[in-house]
Protein backbone atom coordinates (compact mmCIF):
# COMPACT_ATOMS: atom_id res chain seq x y z
CA UNK A 1 0.00 0.00 0.00
CA UNK A 2 0.82 3.28 -0.70
CA UNK A 3 0.25 5.84 2.18
CA UNK A 4 1.17 10.04 2.23
CA UNK A 5 0.05 12.90 4.32
CA UNK A 6 -0.50 16.10 2.04
CA UNK A 7 -2.39 18.95 2.36
CA UNK A 8 -5.96 18.72 1.40
CA UNK A 9 -7.26 19.85 -2.02
CA UNK A 10 -10.59 20.77 -3.33
CA UNK A 11 -10.87 17.80 -5.03
CA UNK A 12 -10.47 16.32 -1.90
CA UNK A 13 -14.29 17.53 -0.94
CA UNK A 14 -16.38 14.50 -2.19
CA UNK A 15 -14.40 12.00 -0.26
CA UNK A 16 -13.69 14.36 3.17
CA UNK A 17 -17.91 15.20 2.72
CA UNK A 18 -17.98 10.65 2.58
CA UNK A 19 -16.03 10.61 6.19
CA UNK A 20 -17.97 13.18 7.64
CA UNK A 21 -21.40 12.81 6.65
CA UNK A 22 -21.76 9.09 8.57
CA UNK A 23 -20.53 10.86 11.87
CA UNK A 24 -23.23 13.73 11.88
CA UNK A 25 -26.11 11.30 10.83
CA UNK A 26 -25.11 8.37 13.00
CA UNK A 27 -23.12 9.68 15.92
CA UNK A 28 -22.77 12.93 18.51
CA UNK A 29 -19.64 12.82 17.74
CA UNK A 30 -20.35 16.55 15.79
CA UNK A 31 -23.10 18.55 16.98
CA UNK A 32 -24.50 19.52 13.38
CA UNK A 33 -27.85 17.95 12.66
CA UNK A 34 -27.78 17.96 8.98
CA UNK A 35 -24.57 16.62 6.83
CA UNK A 36 -22.87 19.57 4.69
CA UNK A 37 -22.67 18.86 0.98
CA UNK A 38 -19.50 18.46 -0.27
CA UNK A 39 -20.16 22.42 -1.84
CA UNK A 40 -20.06 23.38 1.75
CA UNK A 41 -17.14 21.31 2.89
CA UNK A 42 -15.14 22.92 0.17
CA UNK A 43 -15.97 26.94 1.42
CA UNK A 44 -15.35 26.04 4.59
CA UNK A 45 -11.81 24.19 3.49
CA UNK A 46 -10.55 27.35 1.50
CA UNK A 47 -11.91 29.78 4.42
CA UNK A 48 -9.94 27.16 6.97
CA UNK A 49 -6.43 26.90 4.69
CA UNK A 50 -5.82 31.03 4.44
CA UNK A 51 -4.67 31.01 7.98
CA UNK A 52 -4.34 27.09 9.20
CA UNK A 53 -3.73 23.67 7.87
CA UNK A 54 -6.19 21.09 6.41
CA UNK A 55 -4.14 17.99 5.60
CA UNK A 56 -5.73 14.35 4.41
CA UNK A 57 -4.04 10.93 4.85
CA UNK A 58 -4.30 8.97 0.99
CA UNK A 59 -3.74 5.46 1.05
CA UNK A 60 -3.75 4.36 -2.80
CA UNK A 61 -5.24 7.03 -4.09
CA UNK A 62 -8.46 7.10 -1.35
CA UNK A 63 -8.91 9.66 1.22
CA UNK A 64 -8.86 7.33 4.79
CA UNK A 65 -8.31 10.28 6.81
CA UNK A 66 -8.74 14.17 7.23
CA UNK A 67 -7.01 16.32 10.67
CA UNK A 68 -7.72 20.16 10.46
CA UNK A 69 -6.86 23.36 12.53
CA UNK A 70 -9.39 25.93 13.31
CA UNK A 71 -9.53 29.09 15.61
CA UNK A 72 -9.98 28.59 18.99
CA UNK A 73 -11.83 32.22 19.57
CA UNK A 74 -11.56 35.08 17.61
CA UNK A 75 -10.89 37.85 19.79
CA UNK A 76 -7.36 39.17 19.01
CA UNK A 77 -5.45 37.79 22.36
CA UNK A 78 -6.54 34.28 21.30
CA UNK A 79 -4.32 33.76 18.04
CA UNK A 80 -2.09 31.68 19.79
CA UNK A 81 -4.27 28.97 20.13
CA UNK A 82 -5.95 26.43 17.85
CA UNK A 83 -8.68 24.13 17.91
CA UNK A 84 -7.73 20.94 16.24
CA UNK A 85 -9.97 18.19 14.37
CA UNK A 86 -9.39 14.55 13.15
CA UNK A 87 -11.78 12.28 11.49
CA UNK A 88 -10.88 8.50 10.02
CA UNK A 89 -12.72 6.60 7.29
CA UNK A 90 -14.58 3.96 9.06
CA UNK A 91 -12.48 0.96 7.02
CA UNK A 92 -8.85 2.95 8.72
CA UNK A 93 -9.71 2.90 12.06
CA UNK A 94 -7.07 1.42 14.76
CA UNK A 95 -4.22 2.06 11.71
CA UNK A 96 -2.37 4.75 13.31
CA UNK A 97 -3.72 7.10 11.03
CA UNK A 98 -4.89 9.71 13.54
CA UNK A 99 -1.41 9.67 15.43
CA UNK A 100 -0.24 10.31 11.86
CA UNK A 101 -2.29 12.96 10.59
CA UNK A 102 -1.94 14.48 14.68
CA UNK A 103 1.87 14.32 13.98
CA UNK A 104 2.25 16.21 11.41
CA UNK A 105 -0.67 19.20 12.06
CA UNK A 106 0.71 19.61 15.59
CA UNK A 107 4.39 20.31 14.02
CA UNK A 108 2.98 22.49 11.45
CA UNK A 109 0.97 24.59 13.75
CA UNK A 110 4.49 25.23 15.64
CA UNK A 111 6.01 25.98 13.21
CA UNK A 112 4.00 28.77 12.27
CA UNK A 113 4.13 29.88 16.10
CA UNK A 114 1.19 28.22 17.80
CA UNK A 115 1.25 28.00 21.56
CA UNK A 116 -1.87 26.10 22.64
CA UNK A 117 -3.95 23.38 20.89
CA UNK A 118 -7.31 22.53 21.90
CA UNK A 119 -9.70 19.50 21.54
CA UNK A 120 -13.79 19.17 22.31
CA UNK A 121 -14.42 15.85 22.42
CA UNK A 122 -18.33 14.58 23.05
CA UNK A 123 -18.50 12.21 26.20
CA UNK A 124 -18.13 9.24 26.46
CA UNK A 125 -15.79 8.45 23.47
CA UNK A 126 -12.94 6.38 24.60
CA UNK A 127 -11.20 6.09 21.25
CA UNK A 128 -10.93 9.97 20.31
CA UNK A 129 -10.08 10.07 24.66
CA UNK A 130 -7.26 8.18 24.34
CA UNK A 131 -5.81 9.27 21.25
CA UNK A 132 -5.80 12.66 22.40
CA UNK A 133 -4.01 11.62 25.92
CA UNK A 134 -1.64 9.15 24.03
CA UNK A 135 -0.58 13.16 22.02
CA UNK A 136 0.14 14.72 25.32
CA UNK A 137 -3.06 16.25 25.80
CA UNK A 138 -4.44 16.94 29.16
CA UNK A 139 -8.16 17.04 30.22
CA UNK A 140 -8.92 20.88 31.19
CA UNK A 141 -12.91 20.71 32.28
CA UNK A 142 -16.28 19.47 31.17
CA UNK A 143 -19.40 21.56 29.67
CA UNK A 144 -22.01 19.49 31.37
CA UNK A 145 -25.55 19.03 29.39
CA UNK A 146 -23.86 21.66 26.31
CA UNK A 147 -25.68 20.05 23.50
CA UNK A 148 -28.82 18.42 22.93
CA UNK A 149 -28.98 15.56 19.88
CA UNK A 150 -31.40 12.60 19.56
CA UNK A 151 -33.10 13.53 22.14
CA UNK A 152 -30.30 13.45 25.19
CA UNK A 153 -28.11 16.35 26.52
CA UNK A 154 -24.42 15.66 25.88
CA UNK A 155 -21.46 16.66 27.70
CA UNK A 156 -18.32 17.74 25.74
CA UNK A 157 -14.60 17.28 27.51
CA UNK A 158 -11.99 19.70 26.97
CA UNK A 159 -8.00 18.72 26.56
CA UNK A 160 -5.49 21.04 25.67
CA UNK A 161 -1.56 20.64 24.53
CA UNK A 162 1.04 23.07 25.15
CA UNK A 163 2.87 23.35 22.09
CA UNK A 164 6.03 25.20 22.81
CA UNK A 165 6.70 27.18 26.39
CA UNK A 166 5.12 30.79 26.46
CA UNK A 167 6.99 33.53 26.01
CA UNK A 168 6.36 37.14 27.51
CA UNK A 169 5.99 38.71 24.32
CA UNK A 170 5.09 35.66 21.65
CA UNK A 171 5.05 37.06 18.00
CA UNK A 172 2.07 36.99 15.59
CA UNK A 173 1.63 33.05 14.29
CA UNK A 174 2.14 33.25 10.13
CA UNK A 175 -0.76 32.12 7.77
CA UNK A 176 -0.30 28.56 6.72
CA UNK A 177 -0.38 29.70 3.01
CA UNK A 178 3.09 31.93 3.59
CA UNK A 179 5.30 29.13 4.75
CA UNK A 180 3.70 26.54 2.14
CA UNK A 181 6.15 25.08 -0.23
CA UNK A 182 8.99 25.24 1.98
CA UNK A 183 11.50 22.60 2.76
CA UNK A 184 10.45 23.42 6.48
CA UNK A 185 7.04 22.66 5.74
CA UNK A 186 7.40 19.75 4.08
CA UNK A 187 9.49 18.43 6.54
CA UNK A 188 6.59 19.06 9.34
CA UNK A 189 4.33 16.84 6.96
CA UNK A 190 6.45 14.48 6.58
CA UNK A 191 6.92 13.89 10.54
CA UNK A 192 3.59 12.08 10.12
CA UNK A 193 4.69 9.35 7.59
CA UNK A 194 6.73 7.41 10.77
CA UNK A 195 3.18 6.33 12.35
CA UNK A 196 2.10 5.00 9.12
CA UNK A 197 4.51 1.86 9.08
CA UNK A 198 3.43 0.33 12.19
CA UNK A 199 -0.02 0.14 11.05
CA UNK A 200 1.18 -1.92 7.85
CA UNK A 201 0.54 1.04 5.26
Amino acid sequence: MKAIIRQATPQDAEEIQAIYEPVVQDSVISFEIDPPSAQEIRKRMAAIQQRFPWLVCEIDGKVAGYVYASPHHERAAYRWSSNVSVYIHQDYHRRGIGRALYTSLFALLKLQGFYNLYAGVTLPNEGSVGLHESMGFEPVGTYRNVGHKFGAWHDVGWWALTLRPHDAQPAAPFPAPSLQGSMEWQAAIDEGRAHLAPAGL
